[in-house]
């Protein structure tokens, strides 16, 4: 083989790695706002109930009628171990030791319970999540959002 097909041969090794490579980058898209992120998370704020149904007494029945709803959209299980939830006056729940199965939902109360796959409890004695407007927010253990959910004004759509 001479030089000039041993070079361009390298050349056309170098340039298929190269389109390769670009083809293997993560997916990038916009939101509405023009921002531009990775493809939504496979874990996500599935549904929120801020304003707790019957009167708000501060009751612990109360407290845990106000919660927010975590789901995992994908086949495999996702560990939470460091996550957290926070509001938008920056009220903070952690998640300790959890793991969310494929295709499962965990439900986040306020108030006081034993914690169950189903069921967390933030074990607080105050409502956290305001009924007229709020923001949730889910970050991964790396304190990545993962998705954010607001309700009320200035309300925002899901990430």
């Amino acid at each position: 083989m001479s030089a000039s097909s041993a070079r361009r041969l390298a050349a056309t090794v170098l340039a298929a790695g190269a389109i390769v490579s670009a083809a293997a980058l993560p997916a990038m898209a916009y939101d509405r706002d023009g921002d531009r992120h990775q493809r939504r998370s496979s874990v996500e704020i599935s549904a929120v109930q801020a304003d707790s149904p019957g009167p708000e007494n501060g009751s612990n029945r109360s407290l845990n009628r106000e919660w927010i709803e975590i789901t995992n959209n994908h086949r495999r299980a996702v560990n939470l171990d460091g996550w957290t939830l926070r509001d938008r006056d920056g009220n903070r729940y952690r998640f300790d030791n959890v793991r969310l199965a494929g295709r499962a939902t965990v439900r986040i109360h306020t108030g006081v319970g034993r914690d169950t796959h189903t069921d967390l409890y933030q074990d607080r004695r105050h409502y956290v999540w305001d009924n007229h407007s709020d923001t949730a927010t889910l970050r991964n253990d790396h304190r990545d959002e993962v998705d954010t959910e607001s309700w009320g004004r200035g309300r925002h759509h899901h990430r």
